[in-house]
Order: structure tokens, then C-alpha cells, then sequence
């Protein structure tokens, strides 16, 4: 099926008549249009001919248009060279709690530079009080800002009334019209504003461009120094390809304003009709006075991410990330108070000028689908949903072992448990063990561990065979042998087909089978989102136990599995993996720890753990603080899957990872010239990762070599020392 963009609020595609106009000057027209030889003087014109069309469309004089590379660089201008300009004492702006980060984030800048800040509150509809901006007006108050309409649930704000009263003041008024242009009309002689913000991409031209409109005889304070370009205003030589686009971009935008309202309008209130056959839905914003292409909606009681990730085939926007220990709730619907169970679920769908009906109808019938889908209590799945018609990480918010509690969460929790007073347990909650270990007798003791996480793969069998291997290798770090299994399940039976459990448990078994073990049974709920793993047991001589503390003073780090697993997942959820880089990853995953294992049964290990969600500094940490020695990680040394920092540069960034930074960040040295991708990478959520292990050096070489002949790669990353203990130097 093909993709419906429903995102134009983010950004519009090019229309094709901008792209032609822009072609010439890829390469044809290159000149500097400062140079004063034909070629320069071609740009120039060029560049001109833009400003008019600029300056045509928003009613204003082309010495008052000045090209910025977009509307954050243009809010910024505005607002800093309108404070810069005030002069010393203070200084005072208000604006409101809806406002783009371009302006909220400037705000803050500049609240910390010693100005004085206002935020306006806004009502249930999104919309500002103009008696709200009478009354917070003061003496020292230099500046107004406030959006002209909101980017999320589209209410337009009343700009012209606001201008009037700050203009009987002698206060500057600055509007940012991002989203507004090329979807209502934007004429500053109506508004009556001083300074106006806009970005050429949100109206079918090239991103990179936009404009500060700054009325005659405003002065601001440069916030680009240099060479005179834009008549002394913003340094640096105009972007002329992308000017040409914003230019043609505006002229259409006059000659098909009406034509493009109507179209938007038809398709927005089609949309929201269809929609309007749901229960428990929310139309955010104001009813009538909001952008005519915007429809912000929330389901109430669902997840926007769970829904957009099971939406497939339609691009939009949420108004909310949920994580496993809270949800994110946009600033704009904190600011409107829309309640929690609502926003959460709040989805913001915008048309344009290339969206058709056929697309819209499509849409809604996918919206309801889901939303229905989804709805707690329905009837099992198998009557509405084939096994080939989902993907498993569509239908939970976090991957694998990246949706572990947060570190500092769970040191909270486990200091407030009662101490242990049994001299049966050998290994219990004292120590950041892997395992439990109980002793039976004098020859044999019981190791049991649990583990389960939410899908990390789209494939059931694979997830069952992953999050197997993943339970499995506590056993092996404790140097214990696997027992048997117990299944523990969370399944949504009214989203997924029993038929997909039924798969995930063969991939569990199969892997269980691997291991030599056979899995005798478990325990099942019904869950909102599928969740699997096993108890295993397994058995241990009790004078042969590897625990996560012992490790001493010039032992070698020695790892057995690359980190990135956490990364790739995550791109792989965004379907961004090649086929070889995904056979990699699960490949990884489904491996057992058993060679390792077996090898460490004859070697002189002194401590051992797997990395698994707190990543390997986290699991590093642990280990030094149980053994009270400190550790040194040779960054160069250790192991990364393919293609991360690709991967990183696109923000493929687990939320447990950098959970896991943050509470590792306080007690690890970084040497200079490590990079930030690098401390990524070194806190990544492993899932089924590699083992972790602390042996004397004579005996890591045996360790190594063993593993070698055993077709097992294994990596010296590091060395324990005694000095700085509970710290971590990475070089």
C-alpha cells in the first residue's frame, strides 16, 4: 500500500513548479550576487525578483523583507535583536505557553541573560486573553511574541486586536507565522505587527529559507556579523537557489490561496467526520478559528506512538511519547490542560495541497480500524487480524532490554528491601547479581533467574528464540547449567492472533531445546502490550559459583558479544536496517552464551556478568562497585556492530540508553578525544548481550584462546585496578 502523508504541518513537499523554478540556478546561475560582473548581477536580480514576491504576499515594502535560513534563525533574530537593541535595564517580554521552541527556548536564553519573561496562559481552545496581554504589560516591557497559529492543534491567535494594544504602548509586537502562511492569509497590514517569522518549507518550498519581516524603522542588533549582505542586516551570501524557491513558492501561494483554503478545509472536515464514529475521541484547538488543513485529535484511554506505529501507511505527528515510567505530554496540551488520558493519545493529522480524498478515506478507514483495534475488551483477534498483517515492535513503545527499569529507579527500590536471614542463600539482593542461588547441599545449590521485555524483533518465533537466550545467559554468568524453564507471558489477545503466541513459544522452545533444557511450563496475562521470557533454573556446585563482585586488581575486561544491539533495533523498528545488518543483529541476539560458558567452567574466572539493559558501563559499574575496584576501558578495544554511528547521526537512540548515561555519567572518566556517539554506544540497552568477565591475565589468555578454537570471538577492553575504586576511566 502506498504512504499517506498527513504531516503537512511539519514539513510540505516541493511543489513541482518551485523545484523548476529553482533548477536554473543549480547550475546555470552560480554567481556571488554581490559580485558586480554578469553573473553576480543575474543572482541579484534573481534574488530581488524573490524579495518582491515575498513582499507581495505578506502586503509590505521588499526593504522589509530580510532572508534568514528559516524561522528558527528567524524568531531568533527577532527576539534577541530586539532585546539587544532595548538598551540596558530591564527589560521585560511576554509571550505565550504555546509558543514553537524557537521562541519558548529564546525566552529562556534570554531570561537568563537577565530579562524578565511573561508567559500568557492560554484557555481550552489554545487560544490568548487579549485583556490577559493588556493587563501584563509594564513599563519596561520591550516585546510581544506570540505565534499567529499554533503548529499542533492549529488555533489561530487574535493578532490584529494583540498588535493594537501593545501599538498604543509603543511595545513591539512579533508574530511567528510559520505555520499560518500559505494556508490562511498572512498580510502584516492587517495584522499590525512589527517583526514576522516564516519558513519557505511549510508552504511547498525548499527548507533551509525563510524570512523576518521587520517593519520600517524597527532597529534590531545583528544577530549574524560579517560582510553587509541583506542591506546590513544578515551577514553571509544569500542562499540563491533556495531564495528562487521561497520566491515562487510565495507567488503561488497568492494566486491559489483561495482554491487551497477550500481543498484543506473539504479534506480536514472529511477527515474529522469519519473519525467522529469513534467513541472517546477529542478535537483539539478551537472549533472554528483554526487552520482549516489541521485536525488534532486524541483517543482516549490509547497511546498516540502505539497507534501511528500500527498505522503503517499514514504519516502524522503525536502529541505525545509514552516511555515504560512516564508520558511526555506536548507543551501546548499541558498548556491547554487537555487531561492526561486524552493527550496521551493525541494525534495531530494536516493536510495540503497534494492530499486527495481517496487518501483521506483511506486513512480514516485505517484510523478506525486501529483505534478499534486497540480498544480494551474486544473479541480475540483472530477474526480481524491475519498473522502476516503486523509487526511485533509495532505494538509496544520500547525494545528488548531498553525497557528495563531505570537504574536509579531500581536502586531506590531494591535499598528499601529487607535483608535476607538465610544462610541457605548464597546469592540474593545484597549484591547486582544475576541470579538467585540457593543452596540444597553441600554439593549442589539452585541458580534461578527471571527475565521477559517486550518485542525486539517483528518476527514471533525470533522474539521467543531472542528473549530466550537472553534468560538463559544469567544461568551461564553465574557458571551454572541450565535446568529447565518456566514461559512468562503478557499477551493483548484482542490485538494479536493466539496463533502469534503460539509461534513466539516454538522460537522459546526451540532455543530451549539448543540449550539442552526442556521449557515444563508458566504463567500468561492479558496484556496492552505482548511481553515474553522465562524463569530458568539451573544448578551450580556452591564452591563454583561466578559472581558479578570478585574481580580484583590487574584482572583483564574481557567481552564476547559487539554492543549496538539496542541502536540497530531501534533502526530496524524505523525499517532503516539493510537484510544483511538485520541478520546480523538477531543472529547476535539468538546466540547463546554457552561457549563462553563451558570455557568458563575451566578457567580461573573471578567475576562475571552479562550486558544486557543497564549497558556495559552500567553492568561494568555494578561489578566494580560489588568488587570495590576501580576499572580502565580502552574504547579503541571494544567491539561495535556496523553502522551505529550512521544510525546515531539519525538519532536512533533507545530511551534506556540514555537512562543509562545519565546514572553512569557521574562515575566515569572520559579521556579527552572520546566522542559522543562513543558514550552512546558504551551505555547502549543490550538485549541478549555478551558476557562480562574478570580473569587474572594468564588465565584470560587461556580463556581467549579456548574460545577461539571454539569459533567464539572474544575482546580484551579493559583492566581492573585498585586505586580510584567505583569509578570507571575510559580512554
Amino acid at each position: 500500500m502506498d504512504l499517506i502523508y498527513l504531516d503537512y504541518n511539519a514539513t510540505s513537499p516541493i511543489d513541482p513548479r518551485v523545484a523548476a523554478a529553482m533548477q536554473p540556478y543549480l547550475a546555470d546561475h552560480f554567481g556571488n550576487p554581490s559580485s558586480s560582473h554578469v553573473y553576480g548581477l543575474e543572482t541579484r536580480q534573481a534574488v530581488e525578483k524573490a524579495r518582491r514576491q515575498v513582499a507581495d504576499m505578506l502586503h509590505c515594502e521588499t526593504d522589509e523583507i530580510v532572508f534568514t535560513s528559516g524561522g528558527s534563525e528567524s524568531n531568533n533574530y527577532a527576539l534577541k535583536g530586539v532585546y539587544g537593541a532595548s538598551g540596558p535595564g530591564t527589560r521585560h517580554i511576554i509571550t505565550s505557553g504555546v509558543e514553537h521552541p524557537s521562541v519558548s527556548e529564546v525566552c529562556n536564553y534570554l531570561e537568563g541573560q537577565g530579562a524578565n519573561i511573561t508567559v500568557l496562559p492560554v484557555d481550552e481552545h489554545g487560544s490568548v486573553d487579549p485583556e490577559d496581554l493588556r493587563n501584563a504589560i509594564r513599563p519596561e516591557t520591550i516585546l510581544v511574541s506570540i505565534m499567529h497559529a499554533n503548529n499542533e492543534v492549529g488555533t489561530i491567535q487574535p493578532i490584529a486586536e494583540m498588535a493594537a494594544i501593545t501599538k498604543e504602548k509603543g511595545i513591539l509586537f512579533h508574530t511567528d507565522c510559520a505555520q499560518s502562511v500559505g494556508k490562511i492569509p498572512v498580510h502584516v497590514d492587517e495584522l499590525g505587527v512589527d517583526l514576522l517569522s516564516l519558513a519557505s518549507h511549510k508552504f511547498y518550498g525548499p527548507k533551509g529559507i525563510g524570512i523576518l519581516y521587520i517593519r520600517r524603522g524597527v532597529t534590531l542588533e545583528k544577530l549574524i556579523h560579517g560582510a553587509n549582505h541583506e542591506r546590513d542586516l544578515r551577514a553571509g551570501t544569500e542562499n540563491v537557489l533556495e531564495i528562487v524557491g521561497l520566491g515562487a513558492a510565495a507567488e503561488l501561494v497568492q494566486a491559489e490561496e483561495k482554491r487551497s483554503i477550500e481543498h484543506s478545509l473539504k479534506l480536514r472536515d472529511r477527515l474529522e467526520t469519519k473519525l467522529a464514529e469513534l467513541t472517546g475521541t477529542k478535537v483539539n484547538g478551537h472549533l472554528e478559528n483554526r487552520l482549516p488543513n489541521t485536525l488534532s485529535i486524541s483517543f482516549k484511554g490509547l497511546e498516540a506512538n502505539t497507534l501511528l506505529d500500527e498505522l503503517e501507511n499514514v504519516m502524522a505527528s503525536a502529541g505525545a511519547a509514552c516511555h515504560a515510567e512516564h508520558v511526555e505530554i506536548s507543551s501546548v496540551l499541558q498548556a491547554m490542560e487537555v487531561p492526561v488520558e486524552y493527550a496521551m493519545g493525541t494525534i495531530r493529522f494536516s493536510v495540503g495541497r497534494f492530499t486527495t480524498e481517496s487518501e483521506v478515506d483511506t486513512a480514516a478507514d485505517d484510523i478506525i480500524r486501529v483505534v478499534n483495534q486497540l480498544a480494551v475488551g474486544n473479541e480475540p483477534a483472530e477474526q480481524t487480524v491475519g498473522e502476516g498483517d503486523f509487526k511485533l515492535t509495532h505494538f509496544t513503545h520500547g525494545l528488548g532490554c531498553a525497557c528495563k527499569l531505570r537504574p536509579q529507579v531500581l536502586e531506590q527500590v531494591l535499598a528499601k528491601m529487607p535483608e535476607i536471614d538465610d544462610e541457605k542463600v548464597l546469592v540474593g539482593l545484597r549484591h547486582s547479581d544475576d541470579a538467585a542461588v540457593y543452596r540444597l547441599s553441600g554439593e549442589r545449590a539452585i541458580v534461578q533467574t527471571v527475565d521477559f521485555f517486550t518485542p525486539i524483533v517483528d518476527d514471533p518465533y525470533t522474539f521467543g528464540a531472542i528473549a530466550a537466550a537472553n534468560s538463559l545467559s544469567d544461568i551461564y554468568a553465574m557458571g551454572a547449567q541450565p535446568l529447565f524453564a518456566l514461559n512468562v507471558v503478557g499477551f493483548p489477545s484482542s490485538r494479536l492472533p493466539v496463533s502469534v503466541l503460539e509461534t513466539i513459544l516454538k522460537g522459546a522452545a526451540d532455543k530451549a531445546a539448543e540449550a539442552g533444557i526442556p521449557i515444563v511450563g508458566g504463567h500468561t496475562v492479558d496484556d496492552t502490550e505482548p511481553k515474553f521470557g522465562l524463569v530458568v533454573t539451573g544448578e551450580v556446585h556452591p564452591n563454583r559459583i561466578i559472581r558479578n563482585r570478585g574481580a580484583r586488581a590487574g584482572d583483564q575486561l574481557i567481552l564476547t558479544k559487539p554492543l549496538g544491539t539496542g541502536i540497530l533495533a531501534t533502526a530496524l523498528k524505523r525499517r532503516l536496517l539493510t537484510e544483511e545488518q538485520r541478520d546480523i543483529l538477531v543472529s547476535q541476539m539468538a546466540t547463546l552464551n554457552d561457549t563462553a560458558a563451558v570455557n568458563m567452567d575451566t578457567t580461573s574466572v573471578h567475576a562475571c556478568t552479562d550486558v544486557t539493559g543497564f549497558g556495559l558501563l552500567g553492568h561494568l559499574l555494578e561489578m566494580i562497585r560489588d568488587s570495590e575496584v576501580g576499572a580502565v576501558l580502552y574504547s579503541d578495544q571494544v567491539p561495535f556492530l556496523h553502522g551505529l554511528d550512521d544510525f546515531l547521526d539519525l538519532e536512533m537512540i533507545p530511551g534506556g540508553t540514555l537512562d543509562n548515561q545519565a546514572f553512569t555519567e557521574e562515575y566515569v572518566d572520559f579521556g579527552d578525544g572520546i566522542s559522543p556517539h562513543t558514550k552512546l554506544i558504551l551505555n547502549d540497552a543490550q538485549t541478549s548481550g555478551g558476557l562480562l568477565l574478570a580473569l587474572p591475565p594468564q588465565a584470560a589468555s587461556v580463556f581467549q584462546a579456548e574460545c577461539k578454537a571454539m569459533d567464539l570471538d572474544t575482546w580484551m577492553i579493559g583492566e581492573f585496578r585498585g586505586d580510584d575504586p567505583g569509578r570507571i576511566a575510559v580512554k
